[in-house]
């Protein structure tokens, strides 16, 4: 009986080595696999990624002035601009001054959104043309609530204007900080 306890013995002693190897190379695989693919990927200020894709930053070309014409080779990057709109009368007294932000997409374009008595409102605004400081903005919730704002940028970053909802509340709107 001796005899047989030691064979019997023997392979589970020597199986224990190959089995702390398999764990080992099984707990250092899942990691492995689980990160091959992941992947960064930077986000503007608009919320579009934005790809890079290796090109060497170029000086741009100045102008016919002699200044240069920017800083990015496409021009202007976006700009994030808060937005307040306060209230211009009786029924927008109710919720008092709303918050929210605009994105100017330095393009003609922007995207607007807000909060108005806990439903968000996202829509855009845009230049009217041959005025490159007017412009109209459209807003939409979920629930059917709507505003129609009209404004007047002074500068890229800041401007105003006014807005009426859907319930007839109106607000004096104010662009940038």
């Amino acid at each position: 009986m001796s005899t047989r306890n030691s064979v019997l013995l023997a392979p589970s002693q020597h199986a224990s080595a190959p089995a702390i190897s398999r764990r080992l190379a099984i707990a250092l695989l899942i990691p492995a696999f689980a990160l091959s693919a992941c992947y960064v990927i930077p986000v503007g200020p608009d919320g579009e990624a934005m790809y890079t894709l290796g090109v060497p930053y170029v000086v741009p070309p100045r102008s016919a002035t002699g200044a240069p014409s920017g800083p990015y080779p496409g021009g202007p990057r976006p700009a994030a601009l808060p937005v307040k709109l306060y209230p211009a009368n009786d029924l927008a007294n109710q919720t008092g001054v709303l918050t929210g932000q605009v994105t100017n997409m330095m393009t003609g374009k922007g995207r607007f959104t807000f909060n108005y008595q806990g439903e968000t409102l996202v829509g855009e605004a845009t230049r009217v043309a041959n005025d490159e400081r007017r412009g109209v903005a459209s807003a939409y919730g979920s629930r059917g609530t709507f505003a129609s704002c009209e404004y007047q940028m002074s500068s890229p970053r800041m401007g105003a204007g006014n807005c009426t909802f859907s319930n007839g509340a109106e607000y004096q709107v104010h662009i940038g900080s």
